[in-house]
């Protein structure tokens, strides 16, 4: 059950709205008997005026004024509901516009010729419910506050769950923990430019990292070659495709079932050419697609034992000679197109300098 909340006069603070002072004397005089802090405006200028200048609690407006009516303060007044309460004061000819006024926001309405206990009853009233609406609000807030604090909580942990899965088969590669982190980044941007939702950006940050994940099961001997591979080394070389899938599979988290798509998709090519599957086109997932430029962009940009890194123009020719051979088309266009993007990633996140090359 709510716990109830009391209203305490004192602390309130009431603006009277009514074009005639003897009017608002009344009601100034019934409200501060009970300890209610009372202000006064003679028409809705004066009102507004007031109530950008000071915290008010409720306003107590009559309808029928000269001018504008109490009607246009209540919709002034809208976006500000439930910070401060309203009240309609009318005659019984005005119901038609009272109710109007309760269908944009104000608490209620009080009938001439009111009684003193009456107004309070009606003050009291909506000074409770402003708060109850203020307190539900805030409690709103304070969980969705909480929620993105468990979201981010929750982004960083699966980070750190792919990060920790590749550390065991970048320890044995030539691959650096940047390079990877920057797969990550590079996918999220490319997301990010075809329009994917939030979530998705951030799934696919967590899971293309992962696309080389199966080299764990790759024999050192062949992974730490420095020289050109035999065609049967080849063979079992490009089965890391199908161990990482193996790794990934059966998870019921989507960047691990993401990753999966990716491990066994990232050296299929746009023209049927790529392995395991040989797939084409659309038949390679989107993911797998977008991992597959982007991996080959950052390689060619950075040092490995076994080459130094290429200049910007020729990695850039040769992702173009790519397009709808090696690459989607379409990826490759939106790729070029944001290269200062995808360039800043490269130059700030780059690879960590260790006294010993580890081997490929």
């Amino acid at each position: 059950m709510a716990r109830d909340i009391q209203v305490l006069p004192e602390q309130a603070s009431v603006l009277i709205v009514d074009d005639l002072a003897i009017v608002r004397l009344s009601l100034k005089h019934i409200l501060t008997k009970s300890g209610y802090r009372c202000r006064e405006a003679e028409d809705v200028s004066s009102a507004l005026a007031v109530l950008d200048s000071e915290s008010i609690d409720l306003v107590l407006c009559d309808i029928q004024m000269p001018g504008a009516s109490g009607l246009d303060l209540v919709r002034a007044l809208k976006h500000r509901i439930p910070d401060t309460s309203v009240i309609m004061v009318s005659s019984l000819e005005d119901a038609e516009t009272a109710i109007e006024c309760l269908q944009q926001g104000a608490f209620g309405f009080v009938l001439k010729p009111y009684q003193p206990r009456e107004i309070l009853v009606q003050v009291n009233g909506a000074l409770r419910r402003r708060m109850l609406e203020i307190a539900f609000r805030d409690r709103e807030a304070e969980l969705a506050r909480k929620v993105r604090e468990q979201t981010v909580e929750i982004r960083d942990s699966r980070e750190e769950i792919a990060f920790r899965l590749i550390t065991a088969s970048e320890h044995r590669d030539n691959e650096t923990g940047m390079h990877v982190r920057r797969i990550g980044l590079y996918a999220a941007e490319m997301a990010r430019l075809l329009g994917w939702e939030p979530q998705e950006v951030d799934t696919i940050k967590a899971a293309a990292p992962m696309h080389d994940i199966g080299k764990i099961g790759v024999p050192d001997a062949i992974l730490q070659k420095p020289g050109a591979l035999t065609e049967a080394e080849w063979v079992t070389m490009k089965r890391h495709t199908t161990m990482g899938a193996t790794i990934l599979k059966g998870s019921t988290v989507p960047f691990i079932q993401m990753g999966a798509r990716i491990a066994i998709g990232h050296h299929e090519k746009w023209d049927g050419g790529g392995y395991p599957k040989g797939l084409k086109g659309e038949q390679i997932s989107l993911e797998a697609r977008i991992t597959a430029l982007v991996d080959v962009f950052d390689a060619l940009s950075n040092h490995r034992h076994y080459k130094e890194p290429w200049p910007e123009d020729k990695v850039v020719a040769l992702i173009r000679e790519g397009s709808g051979r090696h690459f989607d088309p379409r990826l490759v266009q939106l790729f070029l197109t944001h290269l200062e993007t995808f360039r800043g990633i490269l130059t700030s996140h780059p690879d960590e300098l260790h006294d010993e090359e580890p081997g490929i």
